[in-house]
């Protein structure tokens, strides 16, 4: 899938766990809501790390090029070690490890283990990164070019000094979940993981599959392309995703936003 669809699935998918945690008696505080939809739809972009001409390619610049190229050759290498005899031959590392279970499990883990032991920082860094792709991703056409990059990352700072500073206020999430001393943040290690998985859904449901269950082998092959049987499948930026995908991600969003905050 293309990145707008990406962002929106993800905002989407949080959203409707905020509509979950409603109706279980245990509401998110509404910064939780926003600041978690807004992670996803970003984190729902990362996972093209490894894809040299993927929108995160370009959302930082020269530095996010050659991390791109350096997770693109990480990803091959992989690849190439662990791969079973059924597993094909490839030339380079996309759609490999940073779209497994495993990779998202991992990446989100380390971000909450940073935000609760850097500090404040830390947790700033996480949220300028996510608004960044989030909004790279939610306004693609309209942050495409060198000459909006900057303007893109004042937002994203932005947004993320204002996010934390909410969410720093008694009652207003930052200890939402992890109610432990110590604890604050723990939560954005969780809209990362879900972000990441669903991003690896969404690719799973075109032409080539995506191999969600790395490491665990399916038959002769370890990096198995799970997907819908090939009749449902789709390319990516087909209509398929532009007329029905999207709009269904936006409805289910404002319903899922709907009902988290109790006005359904």
């Amino acid at each position: 899938m293309m990145g707008p669809a990406h962002s929106l699935s993800g905002a989407a998918a949080w959203l409707g766990v905020g509509a979950a945690t409603a109706a279980a008696g245990h509401p998110m505080p509404w910064p939780v809501l926003l600041s978690g939809a807004l992670i996803c739809a970003g984190a729902a972009l990362a996972p093209d790390l490894d894809h040299k001409a993927a929108t995160i390619s370009r959302a930082f610049g020269p530095l996010s090029r050659w991390l791109c190229e350096i997770v693109d050759k990480l990803s091959y290498a992989v690849y190439k070690a662990t791969r079973k005899q059924g597993d094909p031959r490839r030339s380079g590392g996309h759609r490999t490890l940073t779209h497994t279970w495993l990779w998202a499990v991992l990446i989100g883990a380390g971000c909450s283990a940073a935000a609760i032991t850097g500090g404040r920082w830390a947790v700033l860094a996480i949220l300028f990164a996510h608004m960044v792709l989030a909004i790279e991703g939610l306004l693609w056409r309209a942050a495409r070019g060198s000459s909006s990059d900057v303007l893109v990352w004042l937002l994203a700072a932005t947004s993320a000094w204002i996010l934390a500073g909410v969410l720093d206020k008694p009652g207003n999430g930052s200890d939402w979940l992890f109610t432990e001393p110590g604890q604050e943040y723990l939560w954005l290690g969780l809209p990362i993981v879900l972000g990441a998985l669903v991003h690896d859904i969404g690719d799973a449901l075109t032409v080539s599959g995506c191999p969600i269950l790395w490491p665990i082998p399916v038959g002769r092959k370890r990096w198995y392309p799970l997907g819908p049987p090939k009749a449902m499948r789709f390319r990516a930026g087909s209509w398929v995703e532009l007329k029905v995908l999207m709009p269904a991600f936006m409805l289910l969003g404002g319903a899922g936003c709907a009902a988290a905050l109790n006005l359904i």
